[in-house]
């Protein structure tokens, strides 16, 4: 039996921030300044802030989706945030192992796709733009960034190539990188799995990234070399979640009463909900992955929009009325966005135009009540009268 995956001793290496920073920093690899390891000396932690400056950011070494990280602006705030983000991990992940680095303000969040044999040949798939956050994970994601030039995407490329051969990686990746204002770029971790934003650079490369991984794992060698993978257009995910962005994105369980997904050129639709479905409060909010390609940004921004307005989920609250604002920003228009994007402007949690027609509202339709449903059927005046036989309703 084959694992489809990298092997024990990367995803060892890799699951671990601090071990994988010192690795990356004895190949050379770019990496954010702070810490080479984890501590639990408070006296190291002040150490280091005083000497690289604030702000600096509290990482959890084993974290991840933003657990165990505090940002420190102050030196008196430093303590109590290292001693919250040991808590955190610890709850979160079993481990208490923290470090410190450089907070690079306002960067990009740029990531590039890799895909490495057994054999040793290694390439990547160009970037994802995944700037777009909340609470320090992605919300929008798209490829070709909108910041990228042919040199800085060889650069970052050959970069991410090597951080997978220090790691002696064998399968499907990701490398990500921090962006700064000046282009200056820092490793930041690498994810040893396909991730959730895969399919925007299936559609830009025309390559199936998970049947790749499938032939890898059966120890076939990578049927294509660097120069064979070209960018064809543009391609746009939003990640669709059961969330109430009117409320600090504060999960929003419940009943999914009406459901509807988005079709036509250029849409894809990954989600594991129904009509009917009870969104539970115990895992990830995400519901779905919308995707939409273009010929280039603006016309996969626009297929986008429409594809939210007609992606209806009634009953638990969810994002895409605040991503539609988000894609409607003008600075996302420019592609002037960065990790504080969202606390850089002001976006409208509540749409700005009607999302849902009449007959879309009255499709939000509860659970039928059994008298309601007796009394259409009694009734012999009345050869059908959909308002009785629906059961109890309610515009929305």
């Amino acid at each position: 039996m084959s694992f489809i995956g990298p092997n024990w001793q990367s995803m060892k290496l890799l699951g671990s921030k601090v071990q994988s920073r010192i690795t990356m920093i004895d190949a050379g690899i770019p990496v954010c300044p702070g810490m080479k390891g984890g501590s639990k000396d408070f006296d190291e932690f002040e150490k280091v802030a005083l000497e690289i400056g604030l702000p600096v950011l509290v990482k959890a070494s084993d974290g991840g989706g933003g657990k165990g990280m505090r940002i420190v602006w102050k030196l008196e705030e430093l303590k109590p945030a290292v001693e919250a983000a040991m808590r955190e991990s610890i709850s979160a992940f079993g481990s208490d192992v923290i470090f410190l680095e450089k907070y690079i303000q306002s960067p990009r969040h740029i990531e590039f796709q890799i895909a490495c044999d057994k054999y040793g040949n290694a390439i990547h798939l160009n970037e994802r733009e995944c700037s777009i956050q909340r609470r320090h994970q992605k919300i929008i994601e798209e490829t070709p960034s909108a910041i990228m030039t042919p040199e800085l995407r060889q650069k970052m490329g050959e970069i991410a190539v090597r951080v997978a051969k220090a790691a002696n990686y064998d399968n499907i990746g990701t490398v990500e990188f921090l962006l700064d204002k000046d282009l200056n770029f820092y490793f930041l971790e690498v994810n040893a799995r396909i991730q959730v934003e895969h399919p925007v650079t299936e559609l830009t490369t025309g390559i199936d990234l998970v049947k790749m991984q499938v032939k890898i794992a059966n120890g076939e060698k990578l049927q294509y070399s660097q120069s064979d993978i070209r960018q064809m257009g543009h391609a746009l995910e939003c990640r669709i979640y059961a969330e109430d962005p009117e409320n600090n994105f504060f999960p929003s369980p419940g009943l999914i009463n009406f459901f509807q997904e988005p079709k036509g050129i250029g849409i894809r639709y990954d989600n594991g909900v129904k009509q009917g479905y009870e969104v539970p409060i115990h895992y990830d909010p995400i519901l779905a992955k919308l995707i939409t390609y273009g010929a280039n940004r603006e016309e996969s921004r626009i297929r986008m929009i429409n594809a939210l307005k007609e992606n209806v989920i009634l009953g638990a609250k969810t994002s895409t009325a605040f991503m539609i604002e988000v894609l409607k920003h003008p600075e996302y228009i420019k592609g002037n966005i960065n990790t504080n994007f969202l606390q850089d402007y002001s976006i409208n949690a509540k749409p700005s135009e009607p999302i849902l027609d009449a007959a879309l509202a009255i499709a939000g339709l509860k659970p039928e009540l059994p008298k309601q449903r007796e009394l259409a059927n009694n009734n012999s005046s009345l050869q059908s009268n959909p308002w009785l036989e629906i059961g109890k309703w309610e515009l929305y």
